[in-house]
């Protein structure tokens, strides 16, 4: 899919905000775990190692967003990933660690890339 340049103001607005919403190192956490299929808020607080509140908060967020979905089982709630195009972004963003990690390693060592 190709944007229109130059890109619309409230288009522009759309993307930062999901970029807010992805720029809380927990939330990217908590996307991880989810990679892995659905999951508790209870689930999530053992892995990361945080409080419920914390969790709950970060999913709703996460929710809010259309990120996650949820549904119910019982007396608990459920979390999965909705938008699986978030994990296409975060494999871009390791990539360019990636090189740029590369690209420095290569000049500490002296050598031309």
């Amino acid at each position: 899919m190709t944007l229109p340049h130059p890109l619309a103001v409230e288009l522009v607005e759309q993307i930062a905000q999901r970029f807010r919403v992805l720029g809380e190192p927990m939330r990217i956490r908590i996307l991880d775990l989810l990679r892995d299929g659905e999951a508790s808020v209870l689930e999530l607080t053992d892995a990361l190692g945080t409080t419920q509140q914390n969790v709950s908060k970060h999913l709703g967020v996460l929710y809010s967003a259309g990120i996650v979905s949820r549904r119910r089982d019982g007396n608990r709630a459920l979390y999965a990933i909705a938008d699986e195009s978030v994990f296409e972004l975060c494999d871009t963003v390791c990539g360019g660690l990636r090189r740029r990690v590369q690209e420095l390693d290569e000049l500490l060592a002296g050598v031309s890339p």
